[in-house]
């Protein structure tokens, strides 16, 4: 009985090592178990690892050769399973991890009851076997070999298991969370800015949040903490108590309907604001049309005498502002002339605009008032624009001046890993933007990497992911762009990159420049062998481990 619990042992804690590991993957996935079992299943290693399949296999051959070994015991069947079984499941090299695994209190819990389930089921196998009357050793080493694998490989499983297990659990602590967040509310009841869109969200939150601390007690939810749980636990941890809070932007995130309306339900919005309808995420979604759904949750869960601000130049926002609700509508643009305006244009345009390694520079004519004003902003991209139009408009509803305003924008600075620049102590400039990638804000950060005037230009980027059915085109669009702006150009992932690559190529852009890598490590170890003081260096996107 000793060596098949030795056995039985070894196989157990490689199960439970194997999920933990994948719990990063998991969570990642956003505990989405459609998600996740989609991922698993998209390549052959990942559900059924090489090793751990081999070595068992090996393992159960030659225990069952023991016959022609001369002077075989007994116990030698359960050696070889042993060694076997070692050699299953010893972890091999996670690789690169981008983003490691976060255990916080629900992964705790999730973990705790997988790990439950996995013992359970390896103690069942024991059992089992035990009460069987086998008396071949090699026909119980042969069924622990298979029984310990099927476990093994059946990790993922034992997770989602857990996962679900804990699914009261957690209903019942998001419920009691999200109680705790409504009284804090209703306590100190701030005016409520609520923010969705496509992209732009964190960015214009951020511009909001600046600007209007010129004057208010503002406070915005952190980083990209845009669901349910993490708009509930910004109120929570930050707001609590503070009741010198004026104003309290919550930025909106969806990957289905009905997710902002969920989110209003927690923080009703006195002002909402959308900033663009794009691809970004119709991999989820099916249809931008889809996605213009979602996000009009965010102006259909306004109050009546709320106040709906809007990207005129975006047709699916523009459509929702065309609905006439609310009553109180602000639209802005950066794409119309003055000279050719529309029968009922935006309140708020943009003209006059430049762009420099110094920032941005435009004016900003208010039609209502008949009054503009020059915006510096140190912040750089184009599409930024478009974000601090949106916040103008907020701004100067809420009583500031555009002058005033015009002060706060000179301070404004860029959301972290958007269009972040610095300079390295080799003298290479670093332009981060490796938050996120979509089809609108990768155009204005080549043009950006473009402006660089001294030494090589160096692209580095995965591609732009969950577009669905314009993932080829969008990223071949990439590609073209990219050889009018970049000297050289490193792809991140030769699968994903392809359409990326089918695009450079379709140009004259020189191929000895094009180079492609297997992780984000490697190119960052071409630059810095490769570039010197005066080169510039775009990172444009980082996908996360499950890509």
């Amino acid at each position: 009985m000793i060596p098949m619990l030795i056995l039985l042992a070894i196989w157990s804690t490689g199960t439970l090592i194997r999920i933990y590991r994948q719990a990063r993957f998991y969570q990642i996935e956003e505990y989405k178990s459609d998600r996740y079992t989609r991922w698993i299943m998209s390549e052959r290693t990942r559900w059924l690892p090489t090793r751990a399949t081999g070595a068992s296999i090996i393992g159960l051959l030659f225990a069952f050769m023991t016959d022609s070994i001369p002077g075989e015991t007994n116990s030698m069947p359960y050696i070889l399973g042993i060694l076997a079984t070692l050699i299953a499941v010893f972890p091999a090299s996670e690789g690169e991890i981008k983003k490691a695994f976060v255990r916080t209190q629900r992964a705790t819990r999730m973990l705790g009851a997988g790990f439950v389930i996995a013992i359970v089921y390896f103690v069942c196998v024991y059992w089992l076997i035990s009460t069987s009357g086998i008396e071949s050793d090699r026909l119980t080493v042969g069924l622990l070999l298979g029984s310990g694998l099927l476990g093994f490989l059946l990790a993922p499983a034992w997770l989602m298991l857990g996962n679900l297990a804990m699914t009261p659990v957690e209903a019942f602590l998001r419920q009691r969370f999200i109680n705790q967040a409504l009284d804090v509310l209703d306590t100190i009841q701030p005016k409520i800015i609520g923010i969705t869109g496509s992209y732009g969200k964190t960015t214009t939150k951020n511009f909001l949040h600046d600007i209007l601390n010129g004057r208010y007690k503002t406070y915005a939810t952190p980083k990209s903490y845009n669901t349910m749980m993490g708009v509930t636990l910004a109120i929570n941890t930050d707001l609590a108590d503070d009741f010198s809070v004026e104003y309290f932007i919550s930025e909106m995130g969806a990957y289905v309907e009905g997710e902002i309306a969920r989110i209003c339900g927690l923080t009703p919005p006195d002002i909402s604001i959308v900033t663009e309808v794009g691809p970004q995420h119709l991999e989820r979604f099916g249809s931008l049309e889809n996605i213009a759904i979602a996000k009009y949750e965010i102006i259909s869960h306004l109050k009546p005498h709320g106040l709906g601000v809007f990207n005129w130049d975006n047709p699916y926002v523009r459509e929702m502002y065309e609905r006439g609700y609310p009553d109180n509508r602000i639209a802005v643009s950066r794409e119309l002339s003055l000279d050719a305006l529309p029968e009922n244009p935006p309140r708020f345009i943009a003209t006059d605009i430049s762009e420099t390694l110094d920032g941005l520079v435009f004016t900003v004519h208010d039609l209502e008032t008949a009054q503009s004003e020059q915006i510096i902003t140190p912040v750089v991209g184009e599409h930024n624009v478009t974000n601090l139009l949106l916040t103008i408009a907020v701004a100067v509803h809420e009583g500031m001046l555009l002058r005033d305003i015009a002060l706060r924008a000179k301070m404004l600075q860029p959301a972290e890993s958007r269009l972040v620049r610095q300079t390295t102590d080799a003298g290479i400039t670093i332009i981060n933007d490796a938050y996120s990638a979509n089809p609108v804000g990768v155009l204005s950060s080549l043009k950006v990497l473009g402006m660089h005037q001294t030494g090589k230009r160096l692209l580095i980027t995965p591609g732009m992911v969950e577009l669905g059915d314009l993932h080829e085109t969008e990223n071949r669009k990439l590609g073209v762009a990219a050889t009018d702006f970049a000297t050289d150009i490193i792809l991140v992932g030769e699968k994903q990159t392809e359409p990326i690559k089918e695009g450079v190529l379709s140009t004259d852009f020189p191929t000895e420049r094009l180079h492609i890598v297997d992780t984000l490590s490697d190119a960052t170890t071409w630059y810095q062998q490769n570039l010197q003081a005066g080169d510039t260096v775009l990172f444009l996107n980082d996908l996360p481990d499950t890509y």
